[in-house]
């Protein structure tokens, strides 16, 4: 295993650092981990080290650079929002993209990387996998797929149908913010993928179950749903479609 660091990419937008787990020797693959609503903070760099223990290069990109970048906390929703001026899935994508290319860059194809993200990340991995054959997606508790959020942020649920990525989500039942119907209507939509496509429920997780930090955290939810993504990726990556 590597020392993790913070590398800068370059991008159209300005420099972007990444949070940089590198596997030494042999990997399975390559994962893009992405951040929440609150940036890349102490929590996703510990997933992304978690990623490298389990046997991938992973790197964390930090998609608020164009508002200057940092972090808000868990218990500030305030000091969020400013974060992401200037970002539209336009940015999200330009910053997938330098991402892609620098994984590229140390040896990966485009079906040896996944990708994960977690509440906006969630998101962010549906919207990668309609404009990216990678190996694989995971999204937990991804909101703003069936709904609209932010101004800046469409629905992508009519797009399912052209998901070119194996997606998985994951999702909570008591989660406030995205209903139950809505994680149903995304299941149905997904029928008309022509990848591989599976979303699982957690009864009593809430939003956020899978941050340890966070009140939300729900022990056997965020290690099932963490076991399940590992699969998901050990199936996937590197497998012909």
């Amino acid at each position: 295993m590597g020392e993790a660091r913070t590398i800068e990419l370059a991008t159209a937008d300005g420099p972007m650092a990444v949070y940089e787990a590198p596997m030494t020797g042999d990997a399975h693959g390559a994962v893009i981990v992405i951040q929440e609503a609150f940036g890349v903070n102490a929590h996703i760099e510990d997933v992304t080290r978690r990623f490298e223990a389990a046997g991938y290069h992973a790197v964390a990109p930090a998609l608020f650079h164009r508002a200057g970048g940092g972090t808000a906390p868990y218990d500030d929703f305030s000091k969020v929002m400013p974060l992401y001026e200037g970002l539209t899935d336009d940015g999200i994508l330009m910053d997938v993209d330098a991402t892609l290319e620098h994984l590229r860059g140390e040896g990966f194809t485009d079906d040896r990387i996944g990708i994960v993200g977690f509440c906006f990340g969630g998101r962010v991995t549906f919207l990668a996998g309609l404009h990216h054959a990678l190996g694989a997606a995971a999204g937990f508790y991804g909101g703003g797929i069936v709904n609209q959020r932010f101004p800046q942020f469409p629905p992508l649920v009519a797009d399912a149908g052209r998901l070119q990525t194996p997606w998985l989500g994951l999702f909570g039942d008591q989660d406030g913010s995205i209903p139950v119907e809505e994680v149903e209507q995304l299941r149905t939509a997904l029928e008309q993928a022509t990848v591989a496509t599976e979303i699982i429920r957690y009864e009593d997780a809430e939003h956020g179950f899978h941050c340890d930090v966070r009140e939300s955290y729900h022990e056997a939810a965020a290690q099932d749903a963490w076991q399940r993504t590992l699969d998901w990726f050990g199936s996937h990556l590197g497998a012909a479609r």
